[in-house]
């Protein structure tokens, strides 16, 4: 399997490329700010053949080169319905202050052939198999996709802004919630085997193994103490 990763934009936003190998058929999960350059020099560089985009929830951080990188290649977008209205109306999914910092600079509006995601589904895209959990907290549409293991790869786990490496998720914007993104973490996270690659939408890769046996957030669900009183960190938008 390919994966190719890159931070894009203001906010560093990961953006990840995944094929079964080079010059074949890939996905493109979570084109952000800045990011269709990014994806085109990956696509030439792997000689890669995109057939659709995968986003993880609606933050113009993830999703504001959409419409160029889907237009460019003609392919659809795939969101959870509870956040599609962010494509088209950023500054109510962030709040005024946020919002108009990027709205100039920015084509808002959905993609042409755009598609809604649905939790416990599995997307086949590219010879790849993408289990969709929905997992709100940061946003109310935001959801992870899942690789399942094969031969010597690992499963691999896209976490969106759900998961971080040593953190979680901010939920102090429109739509964030922080006793559900821990619920979310219960749900989604805790189930999954300690092998398993976390690429999440900001900062390094991770482990589940590593995240449950350091995470503040994790090991705080993990021992069933609710939503506690620790805030959410301010990663990502």
């Amino acid at each position: 399997m390919l994966i190719a990763g890159f931070p894009a934009g203001a906010w560093g936003t990961n953006c990840y490329l995944v094929a079964p190998a080079a010059g074949e058929e890939c996905v493109i999960i979570d084109p952000g700010h800045q990011a269709a350059e990014g994806v085109a020099d990956t696509i030439a560089r792997h000689r890669l053949k995109p057939v659709a985009v995968l986003l993880t929830h609606g933050h113009l951080d993830h999703v504001a080169s959409v419409i160029p990188v889907c237009g460019a290649h003609d392919v659809p977008a795939w969101i959870h319905p509870r956040d599609r209205y962010m494509l088209s109306d950023p500054e109510k999914a962030l709040g005024r202050t946020v919002g108009r910092q990027l709205l100039g600079e920015l084509t808002v509006g959905e993609p042409d052939d755009l598609r809604e995601l649905s939790d416990g589904t599995t997307v086949e895209l590219a010879g790849l198999e993408f289990g969709v959990a929905h997992a709100p907290g940061h946003t109310q549409g935001s959801v992870t996709f899942g690789l399942p293991e094969a031969e010597d790869i690992p499963p691999v786990f896209f976490s969106g802004d759900l998961l971080f490496a040593g953190s979680i998720g901010r939920t102090d914007l429109p739509g964030g919630d922080h006793a559900e993104i821990l619920r979310s973490l219960a749900r989604v996270c805790l189930p999954l085997p300690d092998s398993t690659v976390v690429l999440s939408g900001h900062g390094p890769q991770t482990t589940i193994g590593t995240e449950r046996a350091t995470n503040p957030f994790l090991r705080e669900v993990a021992a069933g103490q609710g939503a506690g009183e620790t805030p959410a960190p301010r990663r990502g938008m």
